[in-house]
């Protein structure tokens, strides 16, 4: 994709085109781009890529626009943003024409997340992936989740939204930022990121023979009212396990420093690059602004 996309934005007068040469490498790039001034960065990847960029700018505390250009698995944020078909010459033109649009976050322990947080089913998926080298698109994902489908074993997790906590065992816990889930899936169907709030889907274990039925009902967004499906809307979830966990965000995993985790929605605080009029334009809130205060650079 670089001839095309060099070409592309070299008409509207962008040549700053950096590449990864390394697992992480990204969030590197995108400080040096931040301490060079740079006020757009364009994200050519996947949700991982995307969300390593948006947790070095989130970090770096300054007000720099993301922008993605899908060139990854499940492609879910390029999604929001209605950009996951974009071509490399419209792209480049929204780069460089002026916007102020700005979107939810969410965070957990140190890290922020674009989509979702997930535990439990998703993470053995994430791990199936690193061993499925033969597929490529989003049908890897189908593929590893049919493969985790009738080994995967339930646990028991304690979710809590203010004064309501309820604890059960889980197939799958996902705290959504927006809709999208693992390039495939709708696990939140009514989420948003311009509302300041997460959904809390709570996936609880069934047997063997019940969870393809589930999944196929996820990927049209029509498992929710399902009596083995709980939802929760609220700015900030608390999660207590029996021992810390492995989580992941936006495709990413990370082995929790506790077994219990506080997971909260930081309100527009992220500034993106649409290709449609479909994110409301919000304005910078108070908690944004604290949020701002407390960061420190990576």
């Amino acid at each position: 994709m670089i001839p095309q996309l060099s070409a592309a934005f070299a008409k509207v007068g962008v040549t700053d085109i950096r590449t990864t040469n390394h697992a992480g490498h990204e969030r590197e790039l995108a400080d040096s781009a931040i301490a060079d001034g740079c006020t757009t960065i364009v994200a050519v990847g996947g949700d991982g890529t995307t969300g390593n960029i948006a947790n070095a700018l989130l970090h770096g505390g300054r007000s720099v626009r993301l922008a993605v250009m899908p060139a990854g698995t499940g492609n879910d944020f390029a999604k929001v943003l209605c950009t996951e078909h974009v071509d490399a010459a419209t792209m480049a033109k929204l780069a460089v024409t002026p916007s102020d649009i700005s979107v939810d976050v969410g965070r957990v322990e140190d890290t922020y997340f674009l989509n979702c947080c997930g535990f439990g089913f998703d993470v053995a998926v994430l791990q199936e992936l690193d061993k499925t080298t033969w597929l490529r698109g989003s049908s890897v994902y189908i593929w590893a989740a049919l493969k985790q489908l009738f080994s995967y074993r339930g646990f028991d997790v304690t979710v809590r939204a203010g004064k309501d906590a309820r604890r059960a065992c889980h197939m799958m816990l996902v705290i959504a930022n927006g809709p999208f889930f693992g390039g495939t899936f709708r696990i939140a169907p009514s989420a948003s990121v311009n509302d300041g709030m997460l959904d809390a889907i709570s996936i609880l274990d069934l047997p063997a023979n019940k969870r393809l039925s589930m999944l196929s009902a996820a990927i049209k967004g029509k498992h929710e009212g399902r009596p083995e499906v709980i939802t929760r809307r609220a700015d900030m979830f608390e999660v207590s396990f029996d021992e810390p966990p492995w989580y992941e965000t936006d495709g990413e995993l990370h082995r929790a420093q506790s077994s219990s985790l506080r997971i909260i929605s930081c309100a527009a605080a992220l500034r993106v690059v649409a290709l449609q009029a479909t994110i409301q334009v919000l304005p910078v809130t108070s908690r944004v602004h604290s949020l701002a205060t407390s960061q420190t650079p990576l």
